[in-house]
Protein backbone atom coordinates (compact mmCIF):
# COMPACT_ATOMS: atom_id res chain seq x y z
CA UNK A 1 0.00 0.00 0.00
CA UNK A 2 2.88 2.15 0.52
CA UNK A 3 4.65 1.67 -2.52
CA UNK A 4 1.75 2.03 -4.23
CA UNK A 5 0.59 5.47 -2.40
CA UNK A 6 4.68 6.15 -3.37
CA UNK A 7 3.72 5.71 -7.38
CA UNK A 8 0.88 7.97 -7.17
CA UNK A 9 2.66 10.68 -5.08
CA UNK A 10 5.54 10.79 -7.49
CA UNK A 11 3.58 10.24 -10.56
CA UNK A 12 1.15 13.28 -9.15
CA UNK A 13 4.41 15.24 -9.39
CA UNK A 14 5.16 14.75 -12.37
CA UNK A 15 1.70 15.61 -14.06
CA UNK A 16 2.31 19.02 -11.72
CA UNK A 17 6.19 19.60 -12.73
CA UNK A 18 4.72 19.45 -16.63
CA UNK A 19 1.80 21.64 -16.62
CA UNK A 20 4.22 24.33 -14.85
CA UNK A 21 6.57 23.99 -17.84
CA UNK A 22 4.00 24.21 -19.91
CA UNK A 23 2.08 27.03 -18.54
CA UNK A 24 5.57 29.03 -16.92
CA UNK A 25 8.09 28.07 -19.89
CA UNK A 26 5.96 30.46 -22.40
CA UNK A 27 6.18 33.63 -19.88
CA UNK A 28 9.98 32.91 -18.40
CA UNK A 29 10.85 32.87 -22.60
CA UNK A 30 9.19 35.84 -23.08
CA UNK A 31 10.82 37.47 -20.26
CA UNK A 32 14.43 36.54 -21.09
CA UNK A 33 14.03 37.52 -24.81
CA UNK A 34 13.28 40.61 -24.08
CA UNK A 35 16.44 41.03 -22.14
CA UNK A 36 18.45 39.98 -24.76
CA UNK A 37 20.55 41.90 -27.74
CA UNK A 38 19.56 42.13 -31.36
CA UNK A 39 22.04 39.11 -32.05
CA UNK A 40 21.36 36.87 -29.65
CA UNK A 41 18.05 36.98 -30.34
CA UNK A 42 18.28 34.85 -33.51
CA UNK A 43 21.37 32.91 -32.76
CA UNK A 44 20.39 29.25 -34.20
CA UNK A 45 20.41 28.10 -31.00
CA UNK A 46 18.60 29.93 -28.33
CA UNK A 47 20.00 30.57 -25.31
CA UNK A 48 17.71 29.54 -22.27
CA UNK A 49 19.53 32.63 -20.30
CA UNK A 50 20.82 35.73 -21.62
CA UNK A 51 24.54 35.77 -22.44
CA UNK A 52 24.51 39.65 -21.90
CA UNK A 53 21.35 41.49 -19.72
CA UNK A 54 20.25 44.65 -21.49
CA UNK A 55 17.11 46.57 -20.84
CA UNK A 56 17.49 48.42 -24.30
CA UNK A 57 14.34 46.72 -25.62
CA UNK A 58 12.36 48.29 -23.00
CA UNK A 59 14.18 51.46 -23.39
CA UNK A 60 12.91 51.32 -27.13
CA UNK A 61 9.09 50.61 -26.32
CA UNK A 62 8.44 53.43 -24.10
CA UNK A 63 10.81 55.84 -26.26
CA UNK A 64 8.23 55.32 -28.75
CA UNK A 65 5.53 56.63 -26.37
CA UNK A 66 3.04 53.43 -25.27
CA UNK A 67 1.70 55.10 -22.53
CA UNK A 68 -1.11 56.50 -24.26
CA UNK A 69 -2.04 52.93 -25.06
CA UNK A 70 -1.73 51.72 -22.20
CA UNK A 71 -4.55 54.31 -21.09
CA UNK A 72 -6.65 53.89 -24.02
CA UNK A 73 -6.36 49.78 -23.21
CA UNK A 74 -7.04 50.19 -19.54
CA UNK A 75 -9.94 52.39 -20.17
CA UNK A 76 -11.68 50.84 -22.52
CA UNK A 77 -11.12 47.13 -20.82
CA UNK A 78 -12.22 49.06 -17.31
CA UNK A 79 -15.33 50.70 -19.37
CA UNK A 80 -16.14 47.63 -21.30
CA UNK A 81 -16.05 45.23 -18.35
CA UNK A 82 -18.27 47.34 -16.15
CA UNK A 83 -20.94 47.83 -18.81
CA UNK A 84 -20.99 44.17 -19.21
CA UNK A 85 -21.28 42.64 -15.63
CA UNK A 86 -23.88 45.78 -15.07
CA UNK A 87 -26.37 44.56 -17.94
CA UNK A 88 -24.92 40.70 -17.80
CA UNK A 89 -26.13 40.61 -13.52
CA UNK A 90 -29.14 42.37 -14.74
CA UNK A 91 -30.28 40.58 -17.45
CA UNK A 92 -29.48 37.05 -15.34
CA UNK A 93 -31.42 37.93 -12.67
CA UNK A 94 -34.45 38.47 -14.87
CA UNK A 95 -33.60 35.34 -16.34
CA UNK A 96 -33.31 33.08 -13.17
CA UNK A 97 -36.08 34.88 -11.06
CA UNK A 98 -38.87 35.45 -13.52
CA UNK A 99 -40.47 33.00 -15.41
CA UNK A 100 -41.45 34.69 -19.47
CA UNK A 101 -44.31 33.53 -21.49
CA UNK A 102 -43.17 31.13 -24.87
CA UNK A 103 -40.16 30.24 -22.55
CA UNK A 104 -38.89 33.24 -23.59
CA UNK A 105 -35.39 32.76 -20.89
CA UNK A 106 -34.47 29.61 -22.94
CA UNK A 107 -34.92 31.16 -26.19
CA UNK A 108 -33.32 34.38 -25.40
CA UNK A 109 -30.50 32.86 -23.56
CA UNK A 110 -29.70 30.67 -27.07
CA UNK A 111 -30.24 33.87 -28.91
CA UNK A 112 -27.42 34.91 -27.15
CA UNK A 113 -25.24 32.09 -27.80
CA UNK A 114 -26.30 32.15 -30.81
CA UNK A 115 -24.62 35.98 -31.59
CA UNK A 116 -21.55 34.85 -29.41
CA UNK A 117 -20.40 31.80 -31.91
CA UNK A 118 -21.24 34.08 -35.20
CA UNK A 119 -17.81 35.31 -36.70
CA UNK A 120 -17.03 39.11 -35.51
CA UNK A 121 -16.38 40.29 -38.76
CA UNK A 122 -20.05 39.37 -39.82
CA UNK A 123 -21.09 42.37 -37.31
CA UNK A 124 -18.36 44.47 -37.87
CA UNK A 125 -19.65 45.48 -41.32
CA UNK A 126 -23.12 46.83 -39.52
CA UNK A 127 -21.60 48.07 -37.19
CA UNK A 128 -19.58 50.14 -38.42
CA UNK A 129 -21.60 51.89 -40.05
CA UNK A 130 -24.13 52.28 -37.43
CA UNK A 131 -21.26 53.56 -35.45
CA UNK A 132 -20.33 55.99 -38.35
CA UNK A 133 -23.28 57.67 -38.14
CA UNK A 134 -23.37 58.19 -34.25
CA UNK A 135 -19.75 59.38 -33.94
CA UNK A 136 -18.58 56.77 -32.34
CA UNK A 137 -16.07 56.00 -34.55
CA UNK A 138 -12.57 56.74 -33.11
CA UNK A 139 -13.47 56.71 -29.17
CA UNK A 140 -12.88 55.10 -26.48
CA UNK A 141 -16.84 55.10 -25.92
CA UNK A 142 -17.33 53.35 -29.23
CA UNK A 143 -14.93 50.32 -28.52
CA UNK A 144 -16.31 50.18 -24.76
CA UNK A 145 -20.07 49.55 -26.87
CA UNK A 146 -18.70 47.53 -29.78
CA UNK A 147 -16.43 45.26 -27.23
CA UNK A 148 -19.99 44.28 -25.57
CA UNK A 149 -20.23 41.43 -28.74
CA UNK A 150 -17.56 39.52 -27.15
CA UNK A 151 -18.01 40.48 -23.24
CA UNK A 152 -21.27 41.06 -22.86
CA UNK A 153 -22.74 37.18 -23.95
CA UNK A 154 -20.02 35.20 -22.21
CA UNK A 155 -21.27 37.71 -18.78
CA UNK A 156 -24.48 36.98 -19.02
CA UNK A 157 -23.88 33.13 -19.60
CA UNK A 158 -21.74 33.03 -16.60
CA UNK A 159 -23.65 34.99 -14.42
CA UNK A 160 -26.87 33.15 -14.78
CA UNK A 161 -24.98 30.25 -13.35
CA UNK A 162 -24.03 32.10 -9.82
CA UNK A 163 -27.41 33.77 -9.51
CA UNK A 164 -28.88 30.35 -10.03
CA UNK A 165 -27.05 29.08 -6.89
CA UNK A 166 -28.89 31.99 -4.55
CA UNK A 167 -31.25 30.47 -2.53
CA UNK A 168 -34.84 32.40 -3.41
CA UNK A 169 -35.63 31.81 0.14
CA UNK A 170 -33.21 34.92 1.77
CA UNK A 171 -35.10 37.18 -1.33
CA UNK A 172 -38.32 35.84 0.11
CA UNK A 173 -37.95 36.61 3.44
CA UNK A 174 -36.83 40.09 2.79
CA UNK A 175 -39.55 40.66 0.45
CA UNK A 176 -41.68 39.73 3.75
CA UNK A 177 -39.86 42.37 5.72
CA UNK A 178 -40.35 45.33 3.21
CA UNK A 179 -37.50 45.76 1.45
CA UNK A 180 -37.57 46.60 -2.31
CA UNK A 181 -36.80 44.83 -5.29
CA UNK A 182 -33.77 46.87 -5.39
CA UNK A 183 -32.85 46.87 -2.24
CA UNK A 184 -33.29 42.89 -2.29
CA UNK A 185 -30.68 42.92 -5.16
CA UNK A 186 -28.35 45.75 -4.79
CA UNK A 187 -28.09 44.67 -0.36
CA UNK A 188 -28.80 40.40 -0.75
CA UNK A 189 -28.39 39.40 -4.20
CA UNK A 190 -25.01 40.72 -5.14
CA UNK A 191 -23.23 40.53 -2.17
CA UNK A 192 -23.79 37.01 -2.13
CA UNK A 193 -22.61 36.62 -5.78
CA UNK A 194 -19.87 38.85 -5.12
CA UNK A 195 -17.10 35.80 -5.81
CA UNK A 196 -18.89 34.91 -9.35
CA UNK A 197 -19.01 38.76 -10.30
CA UNK A 198 -15.83 39.33 -9.36
CA UNK A 199 -14.20 35.83 -11.23
CA UNK A 200 -16.15 37.25 -14.43
CA UNK A 201 -15.18 40.37 -14.04
CA UNK A 202 -11.47 38.77 -15.01
CA UNK A 203 -12.42 36.75 -17.48
CA UNK A 204 -14.31 40.12 -19.16
CA UNK A 205 -11.65 42.03 -18.34
CA UNK A 206 -9.10 39.44 -20.41
CA UNK A 207 -11.20 39.49 -23.75
CA UNK A 208 -11.70 42.77 -23.78
CA UNK A 209 -7.95 43.76 -23.02
CA UNK A 210 -6.74 41.37 -25.84
CA UNK A 211 -9.26 42.07 -28.60
CA UNK A 212 -7.93 43.05 -31.72
CA UNK A 213 -10.45 42.82 -34.37
CA UNK A 214 -12.57 45.20 -33.82
CA UNK A 215 -10.08 47.81 -32.43
CA UNK A 216 -8.34 47.22 -35.93
CA UNK A 217 -11.58 48.08 -37.38
CA UNK A 218 -12.84 51.01 -35.61
CA UNK A 219 -9.79 52.96 -34.39
CA UNK A 220 -8.39 55.01 -37.37
CA UNK A 221 -5.76 57.29 -35.13
CA UNK A 222 -2.92 56.39 -33.79
CA UNK A 223 -3.44 58.15 -30.63
CA UNK A 224 -6.63 56.03 -29.84
CA UNK A 225 -4.87 52.74 -30.62
CA UNK A 226 -4.95 50.03 -27.82
CA UNK A 227 -2.15 48.05 -26.88
CA UNK A 228 -2.80 44.93 -29.25
CA UNK A 229 -2.43 47.07 -32.60
CA UNK A 230 0.14 48.61 -30.97
CA UNK A 231 2.01 45.59 -30.61
CA UNK A 232 1.71 44.17 -34.21
CA UNK A 233 3.33 47.46 -35.32
CA UNK A 234 6.87 45.32 -34.35
CA UNK A 235 5.91 42.91 -36.71
CA UNK A 236 6.49 44.51 -40.38
CA UNK A 237 6.59 43.07 -43.75
CA UNK A 238 10.90 43.24 -43.76
CA UNK A 239 11.57 42.01 -40.21
CA UNK A 240 10.09 41.10 -36.95
CA UNK A 241 11.79 42.97 -33.64
CA UNK A 242 11.77 40.29 -31.72
CA UNK A 243 13.39 41.96 -28.22
CA UNK A 244 10.97 44.98 -28.59
CA UNK A 245 7.78 42.69 -29.18
CA UNK A 246 8.88 40.43 -26.31
CA UNK A 247 9.34 43.20 -24.18
CA UNK A 248 5.49 45.21 -24.71
CA UNK A 249 4.14 41.24 -24.62
CA UNK A 250 5.58 40.99 -21.21
CA UNK A 251 4.37 44.87 -20.15
CA UNK A 252 1.35 43.67 -21.70
CA UNK A 253 0.70 41.04 -19.05
CA UNK A 254 1.18 42.91 -15.96
CA UNK A 255 -1.94 44.68 -15.62
CA UNK A 256 -3.78 41.39 -16.33
CA UNK A 257 -1.67 39.67 -13.75
CA UNK A 258 -2.26 42.02 -11.14
CA UNK A 259 -5.51 41.98 -11.67
CA UNK A 260 -5.42 38.46 -11.75
CA UNK A 261 -3.39 38.27 -8.34
CA UNK A 262 -5.93 41.07 -6.42
CA UNK A 263 -9.18 38.78 -6.85
CA UNK A 264 -7.57 35.89 -6.31
CA UNK A 265 -6.31 37.22 -2.83
CA UNK A 266 -9.83 38.57 -2.41
CA UNK A 267 -11.77 35.67 -2.90
CA UNK A 268 -9.13 33.59 -0.77
CA UNK A 269 -9.76 35.94 2.27
CA UNK A 270 -13.58 36.64 1.69
CA UNK A 271 -14.07 32.82 1.35
CA UNK A 272 -11.66 31.77 4.92
CA UNK A 273 -13.45 34.50 6.47
CA UNK A 274 -16.92 32.95 5.28
CA UNK A 275 -15.90 29.53 7.11
CA UNK A 276 -14.71 31.01 10.34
Amino acid sequence: MTATRRSVSVLRGVVITLVLLVTVFPLYWIAITSLKGPREVVLQIPTLFPQVLTLRNYQTVLEARVGGNFLNSLLVTAGSTVLSIYLGFTAAYAIVRHRFRWNFNGIFLVWILVVKILPPIVLAVPLYELFLGMGLVNSRLGLIFVYQVYTLPYALWILVGFLRSVPIEIEEAARIDGASPGQIVALIVAPLSAGGIAATSVFTAIMAWDEFLFALLFTRRPRMFTVPLRIVNYITEYETEWGSLMAIGLLASVPLLLLTAFVYERLTTDFAASLK
